[in-house]
């Protein structure tokens, strides 16, 4: 195995887990998750020899892995599987709780856009900078993004009670 492989290996086994968590969090099925991550981390290896260089290689997986699972969902609906009502089945080491299911449900009616900014901003818990050079935007817009997709999270969650 030549040395670009081997690091690329290394580095695969090292962040693969991490990226696929990510990658469920964004689209609610652990098979699809698989997909992204395999995607984000084929584009890197083509790559590898200039993104090596660079000690941003966690930024660059991610944003390949967003921007990859944004334009699979700007696909024809004739061109891609359509996801099920249910979140995919979770690992045995993941605890399955109503909160967790319940949350999984919501985010996926979350449009992918709004949904990557949730994920990365709140549960990666990354500055608002980062995201917005993951999806390439601006931190107004980012922070435009965030404000709707917590609305429309909230209106999933919590709908608005019918005054009568």
């Amino acid at each position: 195995m030549s040395d670009r492989d081997s690091a690329f290996a290394e580095y695969f086994a090292a962040r693969s887990g991490v990226m696929r968590g990510t990658a469920y969090l964004l689209c609610g099925d652990w098979h699809r998750a698989e997909d992204l991550v395999q995607a984000a981390f084929t584009k890197l290896y083509v790559h590898w020899n200039r993104v090596a260089r660079h000690e941003a290689l966690d930024p660059y997986v991610r944003r390949v892995l967003i921007h990859t699972f944004i334009d699979d969902g700007r696909r024809g609906w004739w061109r891609r599987e359509r996801p099920s009502e249910t979140p995919g089945d979770m690992p045995a080491d993941q605890p399955q709780t109503d909160d967790r299911l319940m949350l999984m449900r919501a985010l996926a009616q979350v449009p992918p856009r709004q949904r990557a900014v949730l994920v990365l901003r709140y549960w990666e818990d990354m500055p608002v900078e980062a995201v917005a050079a993951a999806l390439n935007c601006s931190a107004g817009t980012l922070k435009s993004q965030a404000a709707r997709g917590l609305t429309t999270l909230r209106g999933i969650v919590a709908p608005p009670v019918n005054a009568e």
